[in-house]
């Protein structure tokens, strides 16, 4: 009888246990594939994202240096920031302090007109006009 139990456990592993280990281990090799390729996306949107807020943030400090007062109104244009083309649209309205006007700004990504990967609100003082 001990000399079964040895001739078993030399044997090897069967066709059944193979299959069952390789099954595991592709499920586990396609889970780790998606958490990498999830944080590359990621990664980029945030980039993105990122890039976006800055050209917005230099937009209100045009703004706010220019040397006469900004009109209400709304105004659009496109700027580069690190490489990477962007759109901006910037609406200037009144606010119940008349030395003061708020500025709303979106910044989006050309190849998807009308979606915004920043927003930013500001205020500008008026100056003598």
């Amino acid at each position: 009888m001990q000399d079964s139990v040895v001739n078993r456990a030399r044997r090897g592993f069967t066709l059944v246990e193979i299959l069952v280990a390789l099954a595991i281990a592709s499920v586990s090799l396609a889970a780790a594939y998606r958490s990498v390729a999830q944080s590359t996306e990621t990664a980029a949107a945030i980039r993105s994202r990122t890039l976006a807020l800055w050209v917005a943030q230099n937009r209100l400090a045009e703004l706010q240096l220019a040397p006469a007062s900004v009109a209400p109104g709304d105004r659009e244009g496109a700027a580069v920031q690190g490489g990477t083309p962007f759109w901006w649209r910037e609406t200037v309205t009144t606010t119940p302090n008349p030395q003061f006007r708020r500025v709303d700004i979106r910044v989006g990504d050309p190849r998807r007109p009308g979606y915004a990967l920043a927003e930013l609100v500001g205020y500008i003082g008026r100056r003598g006009d």
